[in-house]
């Protein structure tokens, strides 16, 4: 038996070396094609203006400069975009060389008598007739067999169909720098040896892709096609984001040429999320995405008209700022405008707004008035009150640029057009002066003279044009005042009149609370209509569960017809505070799917089977079978805190935890842990401005801790004191599951009630 598994190996072995042979030879073909392109790219760039006659004197030659540049530049780039390609496949290349594949199926159609060997890896890749695949990219439809099935009966989706066969063998590869670490037969799940060296690594700086150890549940989420709208609840390390990513890549694969980087966009949790995810689709041979968090979509809506708080300043004021006079009217308005409810009173509003109540800007032109609101307002209300306001506006639209152009043509005649003539280019005064030769007196200087005011007058009045395209002649700001100043909602909700008082202050300082940035930008776009990008096939929302029902209905409002994944976990829900109405939850009235997804790998058993004792909501959390130490209570005088940290990340060092992360409840208490260290150890400290995530001592707010993890976790304050109501339950277990190996928890007097829910032996005292 051991003869035969080592014959086996050898055999493996074998088939290694001939595939990266085949890689080799690849190789050295696109080198030499691609080094005579490249020759050929450079000599092209150096020569570029020697096949470009360039004359700006006659408008003909300018005519003629202009297309021969255009020819040029576009033969040019068609190179630069092929050796481009050649890059790509060579990286592609490198990466297979060494570590080809991860692992293989025996796989017997029903309609053949003999099985087909398929090696699965990151890419495909083909013999060297290119007649017969050596490897199958995962994301080929007969790959997902390996994923779904073990050896037994299975069957696949092509174009064509279903194909029903039985696989014989199912076998999974360690396979590294070319050499075969580990080989061995499995079942359904990939085997727990390949994870078991997969998870037992450090925390790396940027998230890796997974597709050798996908499990069956995240096959789901990576091929599901047909669902308009995926929810995917996943406990704390469950592998949502790798999925969803996987999911990406492999859309990218199947609908190749209608998904592309530019009509797919990621809402990341903060900016230091997304560089950490940024390696995973170029590891798979994928361009990244369109990625960016809900706070820059909604500032790039706003567009300047307000300086918006950021989820993290609204974060650290609830949890910060309980002793202010306000802090009541506060939350009542953080709850309420993020809610369905208010939604329903903005429509109730803009309803009202047909009949009355509109602001708009005067139309100025050289310090006078050429259209007053009055004027403007008066056309609007004039207008039949069936038509739609965004296409009442359009209307307004379209009456004032005829205005304009009206103006436009007085203006042209005036003395200060002239002056402007004087300072134009030579080629506007050239392409003037053909102009005239299509006239019969081909010598009227007063004809070439009415060409160039023109010319000035368009220049001058096309910005102007440019803005009433774009509505701002609607004065959204002041309008939307009027909803907390000058009206009265038939049905007033509860503590109305406070909302109404702090909101007009903060809308007169030009400032919008995170809670009422989104509210903001929906009512705009029920003036001026939503102006989403309807090229977006497919959006990918991280962290879900953070979105209130206010936000997440106004996602929906503006990508009507976009695919979207949603990936989060209840349990991590830290702005939970906000909405009840969680899009992560199920609920009969969304057309949708959800997967559920709740085996935890990020974590050793213990610290999973410690955190799931008080994980807020009711989802099910499986551990997975990953030992380690268990997690650590230490109970310390607050003098001593300086010297405990110390020795702990001694400690936790010379365990091989190559990053370590002091995770704070809030910015103002990393700030003190910061000062604490700064001048004892290396560290760095996180705030909402990290782009990037390096290796070492880290601190940082548990908010921007979301979707990272460390080899191991010190939470500096565990006290009862610091996490001591509800509300801190999920800022808690968020912090514990970020730990990979390790999980330090520090009080310098009672430890916090969720440390007592879990029982005594799932962790230890100190």
């Amino acid at each position: 038996m051991m003869s035969q598994e080592k014959d086996g190996r050898a055999a493996e072995q074998q088939r290694i070396r001939e595939v990266i042979d085949e890689i080799s030879k690849k190789e050295e073909k696109i080198y030499s094609k691609s080094a005579g392109l490249k020759e050929s790219v450079i000599e092209l760039r150096k020569t570029f203006w020697d096949d470009v006659t360039v004359n700006v004197e006659e408008l003909d030659d300018i005519i003629e400069t202009q297309a021969s540049i255009k020819q040029q530049a576009e033969l040019l780039s068609e190179r630069e975009r092929f050796h481009g390609k050649m890059g790509e496949e060579l990286k592609t290349l490198e990466r297979l060389k060494h570590s080809p594949y991860f692992g293989r199926v025996d796989f017997i159609e029903e309609t053949e008598q003999n099985a087909e060997k398929i090696y699965i890896g990151t890419a495909s890749l083909m013999d060297e007739k290119d007649e017969n695949f050596l490897i199958y990219d995962w994301r080929a439809p007969i790959s997902s067999i390996y994923y779904d099935f073990s050896p037994g009966n299975a069957e696949y989706e092509t174009i064509e169909g279903t194909i029903k066969g039985e696989m014989t063998l199912k076998r999974q590869f360690i396979i590294r720098q070319g050499r075969l670490n580990g080989m061995f037969d499995t079942g359904v799940t990939i085997g727990d040896q390949l994870l078991q060296q997969a998870l037992g690594n450090n925390a790396s700086t940027t998230m890796k892709s997974i597709v050798a150890t996908i499990q069956q549940e995240q096959n789901k989420i990576i091929r599901n096609e047909k669902s308009h709208l995926l929810i995917v609840q996943g406990a704390a390390g469950s592998g949502k984001t790798s999925a969803a990513l996987q999911r990406i890549a492999y859309l990218m694969y199947k609908h190749r040429g209608e998904l592309n980087k530019n009509n797919m966009v990621l809402f990341s949790p903060n900016p230091l999320f997304t560089s950490y995810i940024a390696n995973v689709l170029p590891e798979l041979g994928e361009e990244n995405i369109q990625q960016t968090t809900f706070l820059d979509f909604l500032e790039s809506g706003i567009a300047g008209e307000f300086t918006i708080e950021s989820p993290f300043d609204q974060m650290e004021y609830v949890l910060t700022e309980s002793e202010k006079q306000d802090y009541a009217v506060r939350m009542n308005n953080i709850e309420y405008k993020s809610s369905l409810d208010f939604k329903q009173l903005i429509d109730e509003f803009a309803s009202h707004l047909r009949h009355d109540g509109m602001v708009f800007k005067n139309i100025t032109f050289r310090k006078r008035v050429l259209v007053s609101k009055e004027e403007q307002y008066d056309y609007f209300y004039g207008l039949d009150d069936s038509i739609a306001i965004p296409n009442k506006m359009e209307l307004v639209s379209r009456w004032l640029l005829k205005k304009l152009r009206k103006q436009e043509s007085v203006e042209k005649d005036k003395d200060w057009v002239m002056e402007q003539v004087e300072l134009l280019d030579k080629e506007t005064y050239l392409k003037a002066y053909y102009q005239t030769m299509d006239e019969d007196d081909v010598n009227d200087i007063d004809t070439e003279e009415e060409i160039l005011r023109a010319e000035v007058a368009k220049r001058v009045f096309s910005k102007m044009k440019k803005r009433i395209r774009q509505f701002e002649f609607v004065n959204v700001t002041r309008t939307y005042r009027k909803l907390f100043t000058d009206w009265d909602p038939e049905q007033q909700p509860a503590n109305w009149g406070d909302i109404r008082a702090l909101t007009a202050s903060h809308l007169a300082d030009k400032y919008a609370t995170w809670e009422d940035a989104t509210p903001y930008l929906y009512f705009k776009g029920l003036l001026v209509g939503h102006h989403a990008d309807s090229s977006v096939r497919q959006l990918v929302i991280d962290e879900a569960q953070d979105y209130s029902a206010f936000q997440f209905a106004f996602i929906r409002d503006v990508f009507p017809y976009t695919r979207m994944t949603l990936l989060g976990d209840v349990n991590q829900g830290i702005y939970s505070y906000a909405t009840e109405e969680n899009p992560l939850v199920p609920n009969s009235e969304l057309n949708h799917e959800r997967i559920a997804l709740t085996n935890s790998y990020r974590s050793t058993k213990q610290i999973t089977e410690f955190t799931k004792c008080f994980a807020p909501g009711e989802e099910k959390i499986e551990a997975f079978n990953r030992e380690g130490s268990k997690p650590e209570l230490l109970r310390v005088e607050k003098k001593d805190l300086a010297n405990i940290f110390l020795e702990n990340v001694k400690k936790l060092r010379e365990k091989g935890c190559e990053s370590i992360a002091f995770i704070c409840k809030t910015k103002e208490e990393s700030d003190g842990i910061y000062d604490l260290l700064k001048d004892k150890l290396p560290v760095k400290k996180i705030d909402e401005e990290t782009f990037t995530f390096e290796k070492g001592l880290s601190i940082l707010p548990v908010y921007l801790a979301k979707g990272i993890e460390f080899d191991a976790v010190i939470i500096p304050d565990a006290s009862k004191q610091s996490y001591e109501k509800e509300s801190d339950r999920t800022l808690f277990y968020t912090a514990c599951t970020r730990a990979m190996h390790a999980l330090v928890m520090v009080s310098d007097g009672e430890p916090c009630r969720f440390i007592g829910e879990a029982s005594g032996y799932t962790y230890e005292v100190g």
